[in-house]
């Protein structure tokens, strides 16, 4: 199986990028993984909603340009379809069995996906009603995907 994550800029923080380096090297086991960075825009602060859609707009516009067309896209969005690890994991054994072997899952800049990205979706998964940053976000899709194969594959995870 495939595994893309398409994302919203660049992890600055190294505790961010060592977690995903660990999680990246635990799943050359399972997946073949590969992480698809594009630009984020700068939003000023106090920004009007239109301004707002503007910078949803461009940096949809980069997401499309990467998302693997033949890939099965799942988006990360705060009022997508909640689950657990354990139905998590099953989903995406689901997938490969159904012959989707290759999973796009986009991550959103700080403002969201726009709705051309949430249009080409088909799926979308909440992790939760909280909002986290999009950096952060990358590592807990990333530690939750580990869990899955795991959890498929009959192996001890941490519960």
């Amino acid at each position: 199986m495939k595994i893309s994550i398409v994302c919203v800029g660049k992890i600055k923080e190294s505790y961010f990028r060592d977690a995903i380096a660990e999680y990246s090297k635990r799943l050359t086991r399972y997946c073949k993984l590969e992480i698809l960075e594009v630009a984020d825009e700068k939003t000023p602060d106090g920004a009007s909603e239109a301004l707002e859609d503007d910078v949803k707009a461009k940096e949809a516009e980069r997401i499309l340009k990467k998302l693997p067309e033949d890939a099965y896209k799942i988006i990360l969005d705060i009022g997508g379809c909640k689950t657990d690890s354990v139905a998590f994991g099953h989903r995406i054994e689901k997938l490969g069995v159904e012959g989707k072997s290759h999973i796009a899952f986009v991550i959103g800049g700080s403002l969201g996906l726009h709705g051309s990205v949430k249009q080409r979706a088909d799926e979308s998964l909440s992790f939760s009603d909280m909002t986290f940053p999009h950096q952060l976000m990358r590592v807990i899709l990333l530690e939750q995907i580990y869990r899955g194969f795991r959890i498929v594959n009959g192996e001890p995870y941490h519960k």
